[in-house]
């Protein structure tokens, strides 16, 4: 056996080799990013990492930090999920809910005149303001922007061939007869065709339909707005302002509380 001194060396020696290890990894975590020296204390002696306070990610002060990816994921799930709701329910013809039913009439911006229905079955863009036949029934098809138009005097409504050509029928129940009503950056309407996507309605400097095959959005034959039949009213009354006539406002003899008081005679 040795003796109890070199015991004691040995002893002391291994203590030595084992903190100079325990130094050696604290200082690799604080090297390391996101290990302890990236950590400070916050509130009530709770830890909190620097990008998460950046990042507006500590909302009390009493919880601790949240993990970024999981509030990203919960803030940009909704509107995914919103948005696909809408693209889906707007290609779903909607059998249940009120629909809802405008007049107007559609000026081309080519032809400088009105889309017109005729009993014919005819349609043109030759119209004048105020024509019987240029008077629009639009009626909405799903809770989005489509819609079916039909000739208020002939009942017809305006469709769209495979060809691309506009026709006239007497039953609008068919997807080709649904438009997609499209608000341009101009201000001009645009009518895509449902069924045949990326055809429009469209219509010649002369006021004759042009073939949907052939038509762009940003095309001059494509764009229309929305007016109102001469002489037609709708059926939201005028809000007028009515005056109404209030006692004087005066102070009372304090001077701090305001009172009503009659106008003196």
């Amino acid at each position: 056996m040795g003796s109890p001194r070199s015991a004691l060396s040995c002893l002391l020696l291994h203590l030595l080799v084992l903190c100079l290890q325990a130094q050696v990894r604290s200082s690799a975590r604080r090297r390391e990013p996101g290990g302890d020296a990236d950590w400070q204390m916050s509130g009530r002696g709770r830890r909190t990492h620097p990008e998460a306070r950046a990042a507006g990610l500590l909302r009390n002060p009493t919880t601790s930090y949240l993990v970024e990816g999981a509030e990203e994921q919960r803030g940009s799930a909704l509107p995914k999920v919103t948005q696909q709701h809408v693209r889906e329910q707007s290609l779903v013809t909607d059998q249940l809910s009120r629909r809802l039913i405008r007049t107007y009439q559609l000026y081309s911006r080519t032809s400088g005149k009105h889309v017109q229905v005729l009993a014919n079955k005819r349609i043109n863009a030759m119209a004048e303001d105020g024509d019987p036949f240029a008077k629009l029934i639009v009626e909405t098809d799903t809770f989005g922007s489509r819609v079916r138009v039909r000739g208020a005097e002939t009942g017809l409504y305006i469709c769209m061939n495979k060809k691309g050509k506009l026709i006239a029928k007497s039953n609008g129940k068919g997807k080709d007869c649904v438009f997609t009503e499209i608000v341009l950056e101009n201000n001009y309407t645009a009518l895509q065709n449902a069924k045949y996507e990326g055809w429009y309605m469209a219509f010649t400097r002369k006021g004759r339909p042009r073939k949907g095959s052939k038509t762009r959005q940003h095309q001059r034959e494509v764009h229309f707005m929305k007016r109102l039949p001469r002489g037609h009213h709708t059926t939201e009354q005028s809000l007028r302002f009515e005056f109404l006539n209030y006692p004087p406002f005066t102070r009372s003899l304090r001077g701090s509380q305001r009172t009503w008081a009659p106008e003196p005679r």
